[in-house]
């Protein structure tokens, strides 16, 4: 491997490193998919469709507030709830709960690798086979999303779908991406 060669991996792997440090990750999250607490009805909160969660209206500012918010959220069909051992309640979730806010990518073609932060602090390394998925927008814009966890995804900030968009290859006349050794299609609706 040749000296620029290194540095380029040198590179890579400190930009890997500095986005899991940037998630603050504060160990696993509750099994939440294991409790099962008696319905307590629905509260005031939601997650708007840029990942803003407000209480009664008022958004909450506090961040360590809204990641442990977050680490208790589980999606049942299409609704979303926060769980603890002995209460779950309804909230509303106008698109998905989380933004994938930063990525890292290492490798090409079906050896790609790409790593996501999400704003609530998740690290999504390698996502393969039905998890990453494209939608199209209301404005005809191509929307991306990636799996974080138990049903639960983080659409892409503007500045990951236009990453992701440069990562865009062609595989037996469709476009798309690759990611865990998946090649993930773009809706052929949005390439007209």
């Amino acid at each position: 491997m040749s000296a620029e060669d290194e540095a380029g991996a040198a590179d890579r792997a400190g930009g890997l490193a500095a986005l899991i440090a940037r998630s603050s990750q504060g160990g696993a999250k509750p099994p939440v998919e294991r409790w099962q607490p008696p319905f307590c009805g629905d509260i005031d909160m939601r997650i708007d469709r840029n990942g803003q969660w407000f209480y009664m209206g008022s958004p909450i500012g506090r961040e360590a507030m809204v990641r442990l918010f977050a680490s208790v959220l589980r999606r049942e069909a299409d609704r979303y709830f926060l769980v603890t051992p002995v209460e779950k309640v309804g909230i509303t979730v106008e698109d998905v709960p989380f933004l994938a806010v930063e990525m890292h990518c290492e490798g090409a073609d079906a050896l790609q690798r790409l790593t996501f932060r999400t704003n609530v602090g998740d690290v999504v390394t390698d996502p393969g086979t039905d998890a990453v998925r494209f939608e199209l927008a209301a404005d005809g814009g191509l929307m991306p999303y990636v799996h974080v966890r138990a049903g639960l995804w983080a659409r892409a900030s503007r500045a990951v779908a236009h990453e992701l968009a440069g990562l865009f290859d062609e595989v037996d006349g469709r476009i798309g991406l690759w990611s865990g050794g998946q090649f993930h299609p773009v809706p052929d609706a949005a390439l007209e």
